[in-house]
């Protein structure tokens, strides 16, 4: 069943945030843009009095977030996932800017939950976490000072997510039917079961991994992967090492 608004299928993750107050802010930017779903990794303060000052009349946000012990938690049930980064990566995913990255974000969000992830204050996202995403991406800014505040991040995220909902309704076309997508938990399924079998069968040396399954992930997350496409995979995998079998 489709939600009454695509932006009801749009979760705002923070990872590892060390200040309440760009909690409260983020609470505060998200209602003002009609967002309402927030998840909290591992957060250093929360609940927190600086948050609930900061949220203002946002607080049934802050309120209603999911607080969660990994990313995998905060990210399993959606089907795209979206990493904020300021920085060049090495093996980076495929790139979006702003805008692009929230028209894409809005039209899977019209069938499936999506998330929009966003880092520690101090460091961002480590490459582990954008490993969990399809996609990375950079708000436009000055090359020179390019660092935005957390919540200051979200607000122009949300805003972003905001306009690409208002373009889509005027769109003469209703948007095409998008084939049934695996979601996130599936896919660590797959990443996980393939990692096994390259262990076993001598491929990967777990002592000295090197950057393979980071490829292997990239390599996916272009994909787009479809639930089928997923249980057709494992289903090979199974059949190469029997030891590790698959029950979808």
């Amino acid at each position: 069943m489709n939600p009454a608004s695509p932006l009801d299928n749009v979760r705002i993750v923070l990872s590892h945030t060390s200040h309440p107050g760009n909690i409260g802010a983020t609470a505060r930017a998200m209602k003002t843009m009609g967002l309402s779903k927030l998840y909290l990794v591992n957060p250093k303060f929360f609940p927190d009095s600086e948050a609930d000052a900061r949220a203002s009349n946002a607080r049934d946000i802050l309120e209603a977030a999911q607080v969660c012990d990994n990313l995998t938690a905060a990210l399993g049930d959606t089907f795209l996932a979206a990493a904020l980064t300021a920085r060049r990566r090495d093996l980076p995913h495929p790139a979006y800017s702003a805008r692009q990255a929230a028209a894409e974000l809005v039209q899977h969000a019209r069938h499936y939950p999506v998330a929009l992830l966003f880092g520690r204050e101090s460091a961002g996202l480590t490459a582990a976490e954008i490993s969990h995403c399809q996609l990375t991406v950079q708000i436009p800014a000055n090359p020179d000072y390019s660092s935005l505040n957390l919540a200051a991040a979200v607000q122009v995220m949300a805003y972003e997510l905001r306009m690409a909902l208002e373009e889509s309704v005027t769109e003469p076309y209703p948007a095409p039917h998008l084939p049934e997508a695996a979601s996130l938990q599936e896919i660590e399924g797959l990443h996980h079961h393939l990692e096994q079998v390259m262990i076993h069968s001598g491929f990967l040396d777990p002592e000295q991994p090197k950057h393979l399954m980071r490829r292997m992930r990239r390599l996916f997350a272009r994909t787009r992967l479809e639930k089928e496409e997923v249980n057709i995979l494992r289903g090979l995998l199974a059949a190469v090492d029997p030891r590790r079998p698959f029950k979808s």
